[in-house]
């Protein structure tokens, strides 16, 4: 768990140490029990030295090219005591936003009681907080609006409500009111009204080209009150609690077998100790330790000091991230991982064609190779994160360049990241099989008609923004039956569907494909078996999913659905909806965009599934 605090005394809050990456990381915007506020970026944590250290040289190396500088260091959010009475170092999170609501109805100016008004006040206008335990206004209980103006750069700000409410800079400084009309609380339903007459309906804020709500200020409360940037974006209107709020920018590696030296793990082991030494003579310092000079005994200062500058500089594999996973994966010997001694952060088998194949059936020429991941180590670190639009790392596992992240410190020296341990189970495709699926006409066709739903989508998306590139038939392929297959297992693994997550692997140089299942968490050994050992009985698996992807319970509107022409502007999706691939985000690396069924299997007025002939 992970202590918050909102200033000197007692924790306020706390979550778990995976979500501060995931959903309450630097700038998301949260409720207390009797306040709101902002978490705070990495300059109002815990110091770096005390906080839990993350070993992993090639995500660092990663981030190293994100800034531009020396791979940094990663480090674990701090946790909180489980010991009662105890205080521990948390996160202070600056009280955000600034503007309240008072929890007591006012009668409308013109009588009609179908009209509820409750005040604006600003903080400075709230009770002495010394006579109040909680917020409040004239005695009465006050709660943070909802309503504020933030930018896709992550800034956010609140709203001068002053300028909203008479279109435009004024002096006058009246009583606020936010009136509520009719039933519903639609924005259409909202005016804001000030004493001296003027008014406003909220839903014009939602316009963006007239620019209601004025300049971006480029304000980033999470990093302090002086840390505005200069931003040119227009405002938008912001509600506190939506899913748009915050979106985190998270990069993710799996730790891959130890191809290093016997120095560079001996060097790894004493990092701490031999971190300081920029210099072969230096060694002399940390080599006054017992410890560290047992360990370093055999070995010369020149190779020390040579390991010490490869660790330095970062892991020296520059290919892109899950291009190197998929080598590791495809050069996993064959066996039944009953090997000993177990690599704890990766222990991958082929398992013998024997095993699988004599069930597979009609897919014999479908799948090229299963591979059980016994032991794998995931490690995840968040680098920055934006509002309106998510950040999705590419097909090959790097960052979105594309979404412009927010910092989450001034000058960010280190990250925060956890490690999860699990397992899985690879399945790669043949490279002639899907060369020869993507050359048929109807697959053609189908691609086309994606990618130009793709290029739909692209055109709506900010200006600014870079335009991102259509990952291809082949990744729809994969990504669309991982799902499947991910709802199929849930039922016999033992862990449930959400658990459940994927890594899919597109080499068009090299003409490789494959699809990783697995599953991990922050225990020790993260594992129960039950993923891995369902390698064996993956010809089941799949009949199961192929035959859950002919037909949808919302067919024939899903399988008739045209990214290209679509009302509903589900540009990304073929023949794809809840009734058939989508799954819980947590699942899915690309937030369930790029899914067809209609290239797996034949639906519905298509015949462009990969998987031709259904059992």
């Amino acid at each position: 768990m992970m202590a918050r605090r909102k200033g000197p005394g007692r924790p306020t809050g706390s979550v778990r140490r995976s979500q501060v990456i995931t959903t309450y990381g630097p700038g998301a915007l949260i409720d207390l029990p009797h306040d709101s506020a902002i978490i705070g970026g990495l300059d109002l944590w815990p110091a770096p030295h005390v906080l839990e250290r993350v070993d992993e040289p090639r995500l660092a190396a990663r981030l190293g090219g994100l800034t531009g500088g020396a791979p940094p260091a990663l480090h674990v959010p701090p946790a909180a005591s489980d010991r009662p009475g105890d205080v521990s170092d948390g996160i202070t999170s600056p009280r955000f936003p600034e503007w309240f609501l008072v929890q007591k109805e006012e009668s409308s100016p013109d009588g009609d009681g179908s009209r509820r008004s409750r005040r604006l006040v600003h903080r400075q206008g709230l009770d002495n907080r010394r006579k109040h335990r909680s917020l409040a206004y004239g005695g009465q209980p006050v709660v943070a609006t909802r309503f504020v103006r933030g930018c896709p750069r992550g800034h956010v700000d609140d709203i001068d409500w002053w300028s909203f409410v008479h279109r435009g800079p004024s002096l006058c400084r009246g009583e606020l009111q936010l009136e509520e009309r009719g039933a519903g609380g639609d924005l259409s339903n909202l005016f804001v009204r000030c004493s001296c007459g003027k008014w406003r309906g909220l839903h014009e804020a939602k316009e963006i080209d007239d620019q209601p709500l004025g300049t971006c200020s480029g304000a980033r409360p999470w990093l302090g009150p002086n840390a505005n940037e200069a931003c040119d974006q227009p405002a938008r209107l912001l509600i506190r609690t939506a899913t748009n709020a915050w979106f985190p920018q998270i990069l993710t590696v799996l730790s891959l077998p130890k191809r290093a030296e016997a120095i560079d793990d001996v060097v790894a082991g004493l990092w701490d100790d031999l971190e300081i030494v920029d210099e072969p003579v230096e060694l002399r310092f940390p080599k006054r330790k017992t410890r560290v000079a047992a360990a370093l005994h055999g070995y010369d200062d020149a190779e020390v000091f040579a390991a010490i500058e490869r660790r330095k500089a970062g892991a020296p594999d520059d290919r892109p991230v899950k291009l190197a996973e998929l080598d590791a994966l495809l050069k996993a010997p064959e066996g039944y991982g009953d090997d000993v001694p177990v690599d704890q952060r990766f222990h991958a088998r082929r398992l013998p064609e024997q095993a699988w194949k004599r069930a597979a059936g009609s897919f014999e020429d479908r799948v090229e190779a299963v591979v059980q991941v016994h032991r794998l180590r995931e490690v995840s670190a968040l680098t920055g994160f934006s509002r309106f639009e998510a950040p999705t790392p590419d097909i090959l596992g790097e960052a979105d360049t594309n979404v412009e992240s927010a910092a989450l410190a001034l000058e960010p020296s280190w990250f925060p990241a956890v490690e999860n341990q699990g397992e899985g189970l690879f399945l790669q495709l043949p490279a002639d099989a899907v060369a020869e699926w993507l050359e048929r006409r109807e697959v053609r066709e189908r691609c086309e008609t994606l990618a130009a739903g793709h290029d739909r989508r692209e055109e709506e998306r900010p200006t600014s923004a870079k335009r991102r590139l259509f990952p291809g038939g082949a990744y729809v392929l994969l990504h669309t039956l991982s799902h499947l297959l991910i709802q199929s297992l849930a039922l016999r693994c033992g862990y449930p569907a959400a658990s459940l997550r994927e890594r899919v692997y597109v080499d068009d140089e090299a003409e490789r494909f494959g699809l990783l299942l697995y599953t991990a968490s922050p225990d020790a050994e993260g594992t129960l078996g039950g993923l891995v050992q369902q390698a064996r009985h993956i010809a089941e698996h799949l009949r199961h999913a192929l035959r859950l992807g002919q037909l949808c319970s919302n067919d024939p509107i899903c399988a008739h659905h045209r990214p290209d022409q679509s009302a509903e502007k589900r540009w990304l999706h073929g023949a794809a909806c809840h009734g058939c691939t989508l799954v819980a985000e947590t699942s899915c690396e690309m937030r369930n965009d790029y899914l067809d069924r209609g290239l797996v299997v034949p639906i519905i007025g298509g015949d462009a599934g990969f998987f031709d002939r259904v059992e």
